[in-house]
């Protein structure tokens, strides 16, 4: 019986929805060492630089910056290291015929413990040009000044 219940994030990657359009998203359990464990119970973790890849018909998570435990000892972990993914075959094949198809990647957008287990939420994603951004943060800022229009046309009427 897990200690915990619930989700607790602990790194999300919010530039991975500016920067690409997410189509599909994962949940997938990561091989970890006890030190990186560790590390992200302290919730310290980075998912800037991390991308996933398959290689052999397994999923694997690479650049994700997990820092060193500070009472860990010689055996610590190293900061970036491949990690593996561990997901089901059929995930798999479906995320590698998407890129290999051509224009998309596998992005990771958080790490979160899910009732005690390390977990990775990834996406495949396609880029976004720069157009594209500028026309999501004008539609953000056209619907945030909309609901201030409403709220205050609200409270006049009140």
């Amino acid at each position: 019986m897990p200690r915990e219940r619930g989700q607790k994030v602990v790194a999300s990657n919010r530039k991975a929805r500016h920067d690409y359009t997410i189509e599909t998203t994962f949940e997938a359990g990561m091989v970890l060492t006890g030190t990186e464990v560790k590390s992200l119970r302290a919730g310290r973790a980075s998912l800037i630089d991390g991308y996933a890849f398959i290689e052999y018909g397994e999923a694997w998570l690479d650049a994700v910056h997990i820092p060193e435990y500070n009472q860990g000892t010689w055996n610590n972990h190293p900061v970036r290291r491949k990690r593996k993914l561990l997901l089901h075959k059929a995930q798999i094949l479906k995320i590698h015929n998407k890129v290999k198809e051509g224009g998309y990647t596998i992005v990771p957008l958080s790490i979160y413990f899910l009732d005690g287990r390390a977990k990775v939420e990834i996406a495949i994603a396609k880029g976004k040009r720069e157009y594209d951004k500028r026309q999501t943060l004008r539609e953000r800022q056209d619907t945030r000044e909309a609901d201030r229009a409403m709220g205050a046309r609200r409270n006049l009427g009140d």
